[in-house]
């Protein structure tokens, strides 16, 4: 089990990397995982790519 203060830094390098699309870039990922039946690195990715979401939205702010 990969421990959750990786998967936040994971999900920032992919922020910073591709900045809007890290979120897609994510899901290309977990996509590839399952294609090599690798189920555990779907998971990991998934949970990235949520960490993704919430880190995007904490910085765009509440809805006006």
């Amino acid at each position: 089990m990969i421990p959750e203060l990786d998967i936040w830094r994971a999900a920032n390098l992919l922020v910073q990397e591709h900045g809007d699309d890290a979120e897609l870039e994510a899901g290309r990922r977990a996509d590839l995982m399952l294609e090599r039946g690798d189920l555990e690195g779907r998971l990991v990715w998934k949970r990235i790519r949520r960490a993704i979401i919430e880190l995007q939205a904490h910085a765009k702010g509440p809805p006006n």
